[in-house]
């Protein structure tokens, strides 16, 4: 069987590059405030809501809801499911630049 391109390994999901920003900010910490996120990738809250709800339903993302005083606050993290997925999709793009 020959060889497969890499590209055939990147993932659709990851691949985005809104998508592929929130995940590679994500991949260095547990968990992130979704301000932060919002604020280091540029985009506007109902952007980043609608990109992290794809990454969650791919479950790639977990979505957290709770409260820092009286004030409601959601986090992002990645899961293992996901860190497994950027992993891949990091590989396939270094095998991609470096042919």
């Amino acid at each position: 069987m020959p060889h497969q391109h890499a590209r055939h390994r990147l993932d659709g999901v990851i691949h985005a590059p809104i998508r592929f920003s929130i995940v590679a900010e994500l991949a260095s910490v547990d968990e992130a405030e979704f301000s932060a996120v919002r604020d280091a990738v540029e985009v506007s809250d109902s952007v980043l809501s609608k990109q992290a709800s794809t990454l969650e339903q791919a479950g790639y993302v977990k979505v957290r809801k709770g409260y820092v005083g009286k004030r409601p606050r959601t986090w992002l993290s990645l899961t293992s499911h996901g860190r497994a997925a950027f992993s891949a999709h990091l590989a396939a793009l270094r095998e991609i630049a470096d042919s």
